[in-house]
């Protein structure tokens, strides 16, 4: 196993040591050989005298290739003449543990170099960029921080599953597959057994795990399989302490990456990290459409008239940096006609909203209905029958008051870094036209 990472070499200094790592770049001059290698946290370089004694591992560096793993014995000293870190290795032994090929198929340090497409197809080198690299240090650093805040509130983690017998949520887009002569589906997301979770008495959960829709949009935002982060908490009173709840989970979030990788997301993404203030500004659905059309000029189309599209967040978003100098907003009072059945009402307006970071629709969070004799009546208003007859069922024998939320971890990380597309953020993307590597 290896013990050393590079990024920790100076606890190393004048020790006789032994590193694992890529080659990244060969320098064979008249009188010495310089090659740089790297891991996962830095580089290091290893020279390497010409001369009778250094023959061999001469021989070795001529045949050497960029990209090969190797695994180096020898002296770490400091050395000032040395740009990288000023230090370097004076090898006793080099091992070739795998040989690359002269040419890639593409440059992975240049990401302009080659068309998106391409850069996916050679995912496996595209992810060699440090950029990339850093993305999923910085995913990494979010996702455990939220985790380490719902552990740190009495959450309780559970695993639910991703092939169900009956379609979820509104039945539409999902995928179909043959279960042993069954139909059976991919689950659109945990919402049911996340809710019967609180029907079981568990309180507060969450999850992590990957979701699927089959929506055939090649939009910068949407993929068909993508990593949802849900929360679901019993006794809840009002959506103002649901909100509360997230902009607390936000803040962990970002002020983890923020502490560990600062400086690094502003020197390869130039982007800064802003801890925001709480509360978040809050506005109405029909008062932000008035502002918006005051402001802009914008009216929302026919179709999307009670709930939003992407042009209304980004412009809603661009309206509240202006006012109130804030990255987030809550929008409330959604369409009940837009809203998914099991969100509750009071008076007819759904008690939920969405967040909006960037320009883009980061959670849908809402109280949800837990009567039985309401929530099958809201059931039946939205045309669904035998499709959440057991969903029903967790709610004849007793369910806490409850609601609950999900981020899409990959759409976090896209507007975490500002890359522009889940193409770039996600470790593997999947759209209606890709399903390869």
């Amino acid at each position: 196993m290896k013990e050393i990472y590079f990024k920790n070499l100076k606890e190393y200094l004048g020790k006789e040591i032994c590193i694992e790592g890529f080659v990244d770049t060969i320098r064979n001059l008249q009188y010495v050989q310089f090659l740089v290698v790297r891991d996962s946290t830095s580089r290091v370089q290893v020279t390497i005298e010409k001369n009778e004694a250094n023959a061999k591992l001469n021989e070795i560096v001529n045949e050497l290739t960029c990209e090969s793993t190797v695994k180096i014995k020898g002296l770490l000293q400091e050395n000032e003449k040395v740009k990288l870190n000023a230090m370097e290795i004076i090898p006793s032994e080099i091992i070739v543990t795998s040989r690359s090929l002269e040419e890639l198929p593409l440059n992975y340090k240049d990401s302009k170099s080659a068309l998106l497409d391409t850069r996916l197809n050679y995912r496996f080198l595209d992810l060699r960029n440090e950029k990339n690299l850093l993305m999923f240090k910085v995913q990494t650093c979010f996702i455990n921080a939220m985790r380490e805040f719902v552990v740190s509130n009495n959450f309780i983690e559970i695993h639910t599953p991703k092939i169900i017998g009956a379609a979820s949520e509104s039945g539409a887009d999902v995928f179909e597959l043959n279960y042993f002569g069954r139909k059976a589906y991919l689950a659109q997301s945990p919402q049911f057994y996340k809710q019967m979770a609180m029907a079981s008495g568990f309180e507060k959960v969450f999850e992590v795990a990957p979701a699927f829709r089959a929506e055939k949009s090649n939009s910068y935002r949407h993929t068909t399989d993508f990593t949802s982060f849900d929360i679901e908490m019993s006794y809840i009173e009002s959506l103002e302490e649901l909100m509360n709840f997230e902009e607390n989970l936000f803040i962990a979030g970002l002020s983890a990456v923020k502490e560990k990788y600062e400086e690094e997301i502003k020197r390869l993404f130039n982007v800064e990290v802003i801890i925001p203030t709480k509360p978040f500004p809050r506005i109405k659905l029909e008062e932000l459409y008035k502002v918006l059309e005051k402001e802009y000029g914008f009216v929302m189309n026919y179709e999307d008239v009670g709930d939003m599209n992407s042009e209304s967040e980004k412009l809603a978003s661009k309206y509240i940096k202006e006012k109130y100098g804030h990255e987030f907003v809550f929008v409330t009072d959604f369409s009940a006609k837009k809203r998914a059945f099991y969100h509750k009402r009071e008076n007819g307006v759904p008690q939920g909203a969405d967040l909006l970071w960037k320009g883009c629709e980061t959670t849908t969070l809402a109280l949800r209905e837990h009567r039985y004799e309401i929530l099958c009546k809201q059931a039946k208003e939205k045309g669904l029958t035998k499709d959440v007859e057991f969903y029903l069922e967790f709610f004849k024998y007793g369910c806490p008051p409850h609601g609950g939320f999900a981020l899409g971890v990959d759409r976090i990380t896209m507007l975490l870094l500002e890359t522009g597309s889940l193409k770039e953020t996600m470790y593997i993307f999947r759209g209606p036209s890709r399903i390869e590597p």
